[in-house]
This record gives structure tokens, sequence and C-alpha cells, in this order.
């Protein structure tokens, strides 16, 4: 008999439907009814319970690591990202992996990834196509794909970045629509299917098999990219990362770090769209253009969860106690509408973070503690570099009123309809407005 948890929507396919199809009025809708915390079940899943109170996120992200497990929860990732993953990894293994992948993601490293993603961003930006509507957002996911392979691998030769490029976004395509989602949620993790799913499935095995590939030519000449870094890196017992360590972080750092930073640019150019006077303060003030990155992150996280955690011994957080094997989920999406730490929450106010520094437990889109993303401050820079460049070339506008509702995407959430955005070349929409009235363009003949 399950122990006296948080009231939460009943076990059954009202609630699997809704967290599949809506996620966001799904929590919506939940948080106003039962209250945080409040405990969410769903067919194959042990409970999780939701919460978004400050206090209670401190104590999820600063607790006992052996009692809280991160790399258990995540299990449903493990067809995908392999059982080696750092996603997927506790205690002290978790902890050798993690320094092991620490140092190419600070200080100089940044510094030289930025000079990277600068020239990618440029000449892609540069092709986008101006003057029609179209979907920004698979673009915007294409150009973060080409930055981490760029950054990961040293690629600089077109044929390989595309077949790589083609073969992970084919592996995507498998898993990002709902229905697949489901599927997911009802296979075990660790059972056969999932194994052999990875090794043998059409999508895998040209990922796979390229990957290793570029192992192979980073062994035997050695660059100054990521991959490189990580196979002269060693523990304090002198010990490297082995072959398949390092397929599974590799795929992790491809898959999660180009499609997390795509979607949250994509929210991002909708927001800049949306708002052509905020766009304008944007591409002139880089102050501003962080807190613009920031808000979007804080009204759109990319996962409605920065955090779960498996129970793996009675705990108690924010004066209740919770039995092993349930699961605690710290709500980013929640956590950053919560009215007493931002008012007027569903407003897209980048001023607020000008105002006051982001907090530690309340600005939460890369999770925190010792599970904090590796990458954040990758994909921040990433995100900075590329909207500066789509400022420094075009303004950017709306084809239409609409107001782009989230979809799921995997275990992301992305805008509804792609981002569907028109693009100027800066400075075109000021010459047509102060056009004399019957004035023809520059290079188009006058009516007959």
């Amino acid at each position: 008999m399950e122990a006296r948890l948080p009231d939460g929507p009943p076990r059954g396919p009202r609630a699997d439907l809704g967290w599949l199809r809506d996620p966001e009025g799904s929590l919506d809708a939940w948080s106003r009814r039962y209250g945080d915390p409040f405990t969410l079940r769903l067919t194959r899943f042990p409970p999780f319970v939701a919460t978004w109170d400050p206090a209670n996120v401190k104590a999820i992200f600063t607790g006992d690591h052996d009692v809280l497990r991160s790399g258990e929860a995540n299990a449903i990732l493990r067809a995908m990202l392999g059982p080696r993953s750092l996603l997927l990894l506790d205690g002290d293994e978790h902890l050798r992996e993690r320094r092991l992948m620490l140092p190419p993601f600070h200080g100089e490293r940044m510094r030289a990834y930025g000079d990277t993603m600068s020239a990618a961003a440029e000449r892609t930006v540069a092709g986008w196509p101006a003057g029609r509507p179209f979907a920004v957002g698979p673009h915007a996911r294409g150009l973060a794909l080409e930055v981490i392979m760029r950054a990961v691998f040293g690629v600089e030769e077109r044929d390989r970045l595309e077949r790589l490029g083609r073969a992970l976004r084919r592996v995507l395509e498998t898993v990002v629509q709902p229905y697949r989602v489901a599927t997911l949620m009802l296979i075990r993790p660790d059972g056969p299917f999932a194994r052999l799913w990875r090794a043998h499935s059409p999508a895998m095995r040209p990922v796979n098999r390229l990957v290793r590939d570029e192992l192979r030519r980073r062994r035997a000449r050695p660059g100054d990219d990521i991959l490189s870094l990580l196979l002269a890196a060693r523990d304090e017992d002198g010990r490297a990362l082995g072959e398949d360590h390092l397929l599974d972080e590799l795929l992790t750092l491809l898959v999660a770090g180009h499609e997390t930073t795509g979607v949250g640019l994509s929210w991002a150019l909708a927001h800049l769209a949306r708002s052509p006077e905020t766009a304008e303060r944007a591409a002139a003030d880089d102050d501003f253009l962080d807190a613009v990155i920031k808000e979007t992150l804080r009204l759109h996280p990319v996962l409605p969860f920065c955090s779960l955690r498996h129970v793996a011994a009675p705990v108690e957080v924010g004066g209740r106690s919770y039995p092993a094997g349930v699961r605690l989920a710290v709500s980013s999406y929640l956590a950053h509408r919560n009215p007493d730490v931002y008012p007027d929450p569903l407003a897209f106010r980048p001023e607020r973070f000008l105002e006051q520094p982001a907090g530690t437990y309340t600005w939460i889109p890369f999770g925190g503690g010792r599970r904090r993303c590796l990458g954040a401050s990758f994909a921040m820079l990433e995100m900075k570099i590329v909207l500066r460049a789509v400022l420094a070339q075009h303004e950017l506008a709306l084809p239409g009123p609409e107001d782009e509702g989230a979809r799921r995407r995997g275990i992301t959430l992305s805008p509804g309809g792609g981002t569907r955005t028109v693009l100027r070349a800066r400075g075109e929409s000021r010459a047509v407005a102060e056009r004399p009235a019957g004035a023809e363009p520059p290079g188009q003949p006058a009516a007959a």
C-alpha cells in the first residue's frame, strides 16, 4: 500500500494524456487545484511529488546524493543516451565522470568556442530567407546542432557535418512525437527492447558508427576540441574514460546540447519578433540581451522538470516524510511562474533581471547543485552569440497575430508552430516607412 503522499490527480488515462498532450496546461491546473507539493501518478512510473517552493528546491539540490538519486530517476533516457551517460550515473561514479568532463566547459575553452559559434552563426543566419514567413525553429535547431558538432569533434568538413547531422536528427525524430514518448513510458528502460533498439535500430546504428569513427580520428590526431580533451582526461588514479563511456557521453552532449539550446533560441526569437522595441534594445545593449535570454528561459524552461530524484531511503523535505521508491520532482516551469518571486509572472519582461539577479533556487532552467547542467555556460553563450548575429543582420516580425503555445517535442517544450517569423534586412522596415507615397522600392519597375 502506498504511503500517504500529497494530493494530486488520480492515476489513469486522464493524467497520462494531460501530461503527454498539454504538460504546461496540466501543470497549471494541477498546481492551482492541489498546491505545492502535489503528487503525479503516471502509468508504469513511481509517484512523482512535484514541488517548486524555493526552500524545497534548495533541500533537494543540496540533499544527500546517496539518498536522492538523480541518475536512477532519469532511467527513461537510457535507451537513447546509454547506461554510461552522466545523466544516468549516481554517487561516486557520477562525481568521477563529472570531474573528468568539467574542464572543457570552463575558462579559456569557452572563449575558443565563442569564435566557433560566431563564425557558424553569422554564416548561417545570412542564408536564412528574408521577406517571407518561414519557420525559424528548425533552422535554430540546425544551427545549434552544427555548433555542438564543431565544438565536440572539431569537424570542419561539410560532408562529415552533414552525415552526422542527418543521423542525429533521424534519431531525435524517432522519439519527439507525443505517441512515441508514450511508448517510452511503457517499456522498461533496462529491458531487452531498449537494449536492442540502442544497439541495432536503423536510427541508432549510423549514429554509433559515425561517433566511433570520430573517436578513432581523434585518437590518431588530437585537436583542441571537446573530444580531444576528454580523451586526454585522467582521474586522480590515472584512469581515462573507456570507449563505451565516451560514446555515451558524446551522444549526451550532441543530443542534449543542441536540442535544448535550439528550443531556447526558438522561444527567444518568437518574443523578439513580437516586440520590436525589445529587439532593438537587445541589439544595442549586451546586458539587456543577457536579460532577454534569462527571461526567455524563465518563461519557457525547455524542461518542465529540471530535476528528478529517486528516493533511495526515507527522507524529509519541507516538513514532509517521503518513503523509498518515490520520486521528488523540481518543477522549473512552476518555480518560474511563482508570483511571490516574479510579479506579473506571465509577462515577458527582461528588465526584471536587470533589477534583480537570478536566484540560485528560483531561476533554475539548468537545475542546480552538483547535478547542474555541465553545458549551462556553453548554452547561454551560444544563445547570446546567435541572437546577436540575427539582430545585427535582421529585423524580426510576426506574419500574423497568433501567439504560439507550447508543444511537446520529446521531453522538451517547444513553440507549437515552429516559430513562424519574417526577417527583413536591418533598416529595410525604416526605409519602407520613410518612402514617399507612391514611390517604388529600389530595383522595382514603376507601375504601368
